[in-house]
């Protein structure tokens, strides 16, 4: 199981279906990566000009973003099925803050749906809290890819949009 703790700091309305369904998102990526217990994620949905402040705080990086994920574990050597203290049975792996104002540009400049480019950076960053990188590292980086087309496309979420049973 996956649990998405939600804050929202935007005029934009993230409904309870939104959130479930990312939760649905994340946990099929950590199916994916065969992990071995529950998780907590801390969501933040934000616009540019605070995804900014924290890049240029956290990553020297003045300009805004997308998304940006600060995972609390280390799993090494890909090893994401190890024992970890949990809190009230679930583990802390990390927060993914969100601009959905970014988000939404990217949706538009894309040609696909806001739902699909969300879901797309919460597969993007659960994998990255799970240790999963593609920076200069371009099979880290197709393996990215395909987890993330994999995932999005078992669940429905296409890049037009539509819900496929």
């Amino acid at each position: 199981m996956v649990q998405l703790i939600c804050t929202n700091e935007t005029d934009r309305e993230i409904t309870q279906e939104r959130i479930q369904e990312l939760e649905r998102v994340a946990q099929a990526i950590m199916d994916g990566e065969a992990c071995n217990f529950d998780a907590e994620i801390s969501l933040t949905f934000t616009d540019n000009k605070s995804i900014r402040a924290i890049n240029r705080e956290y990553r020297g990086i003045d300009r805004a973003t997308d998304v940006l994920s600060f995972p609390m574990l280390d799993f090494g050597d890909d090893e994401v099925d190890a024992e970890f203290e949990t809190d009230n049975g679930l583990v802390m792996l990390g927060d993914i803050v969100i601009s959905v104002e970014r988000a939404e540009e990217q949706a538009r400049e894309l040609g696909h749906s806001i739902r699909r480019e969300l879901a797309f950076l919460v597969a993007h960053s659960t994998l990255h809290l799970l240790g999963r990188d593609h920076i200069d590292d371009e099979e880290g980086e197709r393996y990215m890819i395909d987890q993330q087309n994999k995932i999005l496309n078992n669940l429905g979420i296409t890049r037009n949009g539509e819900q496929h049973d």
